[in-house]
């Protein structure tokens, strides 16, 4: 049974970067994250959602504490992990690790698969050193690989064995949180499936807890148990699965979910595709009010002038919308200004 005591609790996280000064001298600072707040209950799947620039990975290396917090606490069980700094963050990495995007850069291409997979036990002293090789073993074979391919440099894998060997990796030191930051992105369709299986079987065994990061809803819908979609540094909409893809609430995760592809045309309504209009603004100059106000159809001078909070609209879902009341109703259904989207025929 899953816990309703969150092993990961994030409030007003806020990253922001300077940007150097203008040609006026002006100190321009970008606003990467925006204050973030959501908790992640332990043996749960919790995926972040949406557009390239959206905040997402900057997120997750944030809570991996790889770049400065500006504001915000962020806690892993009691232990407040935005504060920490030196042997104190140190000894906590073995809690939490990360599965990075790309297979072909996270690894060492000098050491052998092996040495990267034991690598963390002996940078943070897990378990006995006598002890690490027959783990390293195990965890090769767990992951689907063969314990003669530990001799082996990572440019002699494929993309897909070479994410197993990130898998491992990160499993290495018995962590409870795992960080994904868009882990089959890089990989064929195929393999895709054959890494998300993977981690849903080592979840189920060793009782994992994922931060999962994509851009992809097809993945997100068949991993996550709890979905934040993201837009411009902001969480715009957070709810179960089943809510989020059944009655999503907020304009922009209706136009997400409307562009995910579907093999079945038969019972799609082309005119329920939705394109949006232009790019997001820029993170150095956010808009004054909602963040979505200038792509969004249903906008009015509200919108652009007053932010909207994230609100609840039932026990597992919330949105921040001036336009969904705290029932859920959507309260832009009736507008008449469906000519504002572009229908992809």
């Amino acid at each position: 049974m899953v816990s309703d005591k969150p092993l990961l609790s994030v409030r007003n996280l806020k990253v922001h970067f300077d940007a150097g000064r203008d040609r006026d001298g002006i100190k321009q600072t970008v606003h990467a994250v925006d204050g973030l707040d959501f908790d992640i209950r332990p043996g749960t799947t919790f995926g972040i959602v949406g557009e390239s620039g959206s905040g997402k990975s900057t997120t997750a290396q944030a809570i991996m504490r790889l770049v400065p917090i500006t504001e915000g606490t962020i806690t892993l069980k009691d232990q407040p992990l935005s504060q920490l700094s030196g042997k104190e963050l140190r000894a906590i990495r073995q809690h939490l690790q990360m599965i990075f995007q790309d297979p072909y850069s996270s690894l060492n291409p000098r050491k052998r698969a092996g040495k990267i997979v034991q690598e963390p036990m002996d940078l943070l002293d897990v378990g006995e050193p006598s002890g690490r090789p027959e783990r390293v073993a195990e965890l090769f074979s767990r992951v689907g690989l063969r314990p003669e391919q530990q001799l082996l440099f990572p440019h002699q894998f494929s993309g897909g064995q070479r994410q197993r060997i990130g898998v491992a990796r990160a499993l290495a030191t018995h962590p409870e949180l795992l960080v994904c930051d868009e882990p089959v992105s890089a990989l064929d369709v195929a393999i895709q499936a054959q890494i998300l299986n993977l981690l849903r079987e080592l979840q189920a065994e060793f009782g994992l807890t994922y931060l999962f990061i994509s851009h992809d809803l097809g993945v997100v819908q068949y991993l996550c148990d709890d979905i934040a979609v993201m837009y411009l540094g902001k969480i715009v909409e957070q709810g179960d699965r089943v809510s989020l893809f059944t009655k999503p609430l907020h304009p922009y995760t209706r136009a997400l979910i409307s562009a995910v592809p579907s093999a079945d045309t038969r019972n799609r309504d082309q005119n329920d595709r939705i394109r949006l209009q232009g790019d997001p603004p820029s993170p150095l100059n956010p808009p004054e009010g909602c963040r979505f106000s200038g792509r969004c159809p249903f906008t009015d001078e509200h919108c652009k002038t007053v932010s909207p909070s994230l609100k609840k609209t039932s026990k597992s879902h919330k949105v921040a919308c001036h336009k969904v009341d705290e029932n859920g109703e959507i309260l832009y259904e009736g507008q008449k200004q469906k000519e504002k989207l572009t229908c992809v025929s």
